[in-house]
């Protein structure tokens, strides 16, 4: 219920770094003093005498461009969406002004420290993370500061339209009563084969058709795309590795695995001086030579009596938790190998890898295998990105980029802003297809980066701008449309006079489909139109309700028979007693703004 309200009610600023808001002005520098909205701006709307700059209408459009949560094309629609928003949010914050809701600056302050935005790894605010994401949003931290003030008294209002709203109690009871009901009917579906003959169309309906329903059928604005595409994983294939090089990458790899590690650990200090301990550590490397097991000597040498009753076994271990001395001996050593004696801060050491966490080489050679590949071509495909930079640029086609940097000019088949497949359909990509430069100028694109091991380069190869094809074009769509249409008119009509017929006490010899103690979440095997009907029917007394269902999977004719309670189901009820009350919210708050809207002196200038 609560994002609900916030969605009505918070700008789009707000909505593109929703909570990013910033911290007091002693931490922000010389910028807080900027306002958010200055200069000599115009006014394009006036709320209750208050005036909406066109200013702010146009940074909040530039911020929804920006965050592309709407694609350039329907930048002129955005204008007048965020206008309308913007006097929605200036009538709200009349409201709350009036009602004498109000943040202190402290309260703000605690509210921006906590957010989790702007903290580092160590979860504490950094400031530097702050600037940036405010600078990248297009706000000052001023500016900042009072959205937020802002957002948080719409929420105070928002929310004491929630804790003032409730549901009785025998609401509740009556719409889990409801939510309950189980139902038991029968239906009967009518195709095609049920009418007396087949559905027809003549060429002047489908000439009328066509024209009342033209813009069904628009085409919109398409381009035919030619684009080079520079991949590393592409070069990396074609790139020879030795066995030489997947024997070093393994022993790479060896070099940093997990390893399962066993220690002998002799202290020193008041009891044992460190010379002797080191002579004991010494008299167990003398025994290993001899043949002596390393676990069988931990359990009678080793002090760690933690370790020792398992042989001296700590299991495996990644670096950063057993400290530096001991980690490094520990992770120079391949299995079955004891270091020398190695000093911590806890003792003296002797260590053993027992087992590495490593798969055998046999098993990762694929996965070697790409991994040295890409490291081998990392160059080259930096310096191939370098020459796509310069020679798309340069460039009047693409075929002369493609052949100086021995990659394949491909072309895509007729695309939409909307609609593209594979690295076409990548984000930006048709964004940056349809801009002025690449559309109307003809340009090659700028490098598109899709990912760190893809590059992309576009340019129209042909465009077509959006138009309404003749009706010869789209005649079998249109045909197809209209006589599904027509045919659904007739099987309704035909339905209806079956109805008639139920209703005078006729008993037709139909194949009726019935269904036993249906609940309102239905049965996938039922149509949700017939459903639907038969819990749209009123309780039947002695004869049957009979109804009608129609929807774009057919017509059927509904027969309710029994109506029951079913069995209660607290998860359930207890879900439909939370929509309710959130759909009481929602009414609460659009009661709210129609009244504001109302009662307001809004000036569109």
């Amino acid at each position: 219920m609560l994002q609900s309200i916030r969605d009505r009610s918070k700008s789009w600023g707000a909505k593109i770094i929703i909570g990013a808001i910033v911290l007091t002005m002693a931490l922000f520098g010389a910028d807080a003093l900027i306002g958010l909205f200055t200069g000599g701006a115009n006014d394009v709307a006036k709320v209750n005498g208050e005036p909406i700059t066109r200013q702010e209408v146009e940074l909040q459009v530039q911020r929804a461009l920006r965050s592309g949560q709407v694609p350039p094309e329907q930048e002129r629609a955005l204008r007048g969406q965020v206008l309308d928003e913007l006097i929605t949010l200036r009538l709200l914050d009349q409201y709350a002004g009036d009602g004498g809701l109000h943040l202190s600056e402290e309260q703000l302050d605690r509210i921006l420290l906590t957010l989790p935005q702007f903290h580092d790894q160590e979860g504490r605010f950094d400031r530097e993370i702050f600037r940036n994401r405010l600078a990248s949003a297009g706000y000052t931290p001023l500016g900042f500061r009072e959205q937020l003030r802002s957002d948080l008294r719409r929420e105070q209002l928002q929310n004491g339209l929630i804790l003032s709203d409730f549901t009785l109690e025998s609401e509740r009871e009556r719409l889990a009563s409801l939510q309950r009901q189980v139902r038991s009917f029968r239906y009967h579906r009518l195709t095609a084969d049920d009418l007396e003959a087949p559905v027809t169309v003549s060429e002047a309906e489908i000439a009328a058709y066509y024209e009342a329903n033209a813009e069904r059928y628009q085409r919109p604005e398409q381009v035919r795309l030619a684009y080079v595409l520079l991949d590393r994983q592409r070069l990396a294939d074609e790139r020879e590795v030795s066995e030489a090089q997947l024997e070093a990458a393994y022993a790479e790899r060896a070099r940093d695995a997990e390893r399962r590690v066993s220690h002998i650990m002799v202290t020193f200090g008041d009891e044992r001086g460190r010379d002797e301990a080191e002579a004991r550590l010494e008299e167990v490397r003398e025994r290993l030579a001899e043949g002596d097991d390393f676990a069988t000597l931990a359990a009678r040498y080793s002090d760690d009596t933690s370790s020792a009753e398992q042989g001296g076994d700590l299991g495996f271990i990644s670096r950063g938790f057993f400290g530096e001395a001991f980690e490094d001996a520990a992770f120079a050593l391949a299995p079955g190998q004891v270091s020398e004696i190695v000093e911590t801060d806890n003792g003296l050491h002797l260590v053993a890898v027992t087992e590495l966490d490593l798969p055998p080489l046999e098993a990762l050679r694929d996965e070697l295998r790409e991994e040295v590949a890409l490291a081998a071509v990392s160059d080259d495909f930096n310096r191939l990105n370098q020459r796509l930079i310069d020679e798309s640029f340069a460039a009047d086609d693409l075929a002369s980029v493609a052949d100086d940097l021995g990659l394949a000019r491909q072309e895509s088949d007729w695309l939409t802003r909307e609609h593209a497949q594979g690295v076409l359909g990548e984000p930006g990509v048709m964004r940056e297809a349809f801009s002025d430069e690449v559309l109307t100028e003809g340009f090659n694109s700028e490098v598109i980066e899709l990912d760190e091991d893809r590059r992309l380069v576009v340019r129209v190869a042909e465009h077509r701008p959006a138009a309404t094809p003749p009706l010869e074009e789209v005649r079998d769509r249109v045909v197809a449309e209209l006589t599904a249409e027509r045919q659904q008119e007739a099987l309704v009509a035909l339905a209806e006079t079956r109805l008639d017929a139920l209703r005078r006490g006729d008993t037709p010899d139909w194949a009726w489909t019935r269904v036993e103690q249906a609940s309102r979440t239905g049965d996938e095997a039922v149509p949700a139109a017939v459903l639907a009907e038969a819990f749209r029917l009123p309780r039947p007394d002695e004869a049957p309700r009979y109804g009608i269902a129609s929807s774009e999977q057919g017509v059927a004719v509904v027969a309710l028979e029994a109506v029951s309670e079913g069995e209660a189901d607290a998860e359930l009820e207890a879900l439909v007693g939370r929509m309710a009350e959130r759909l009481r919210a929602q009414s609460a708050l659009t009661g709210l703004l129609e009244h504001l809207r109302d009662e307001a002196e809004v000036e569109r200038l």
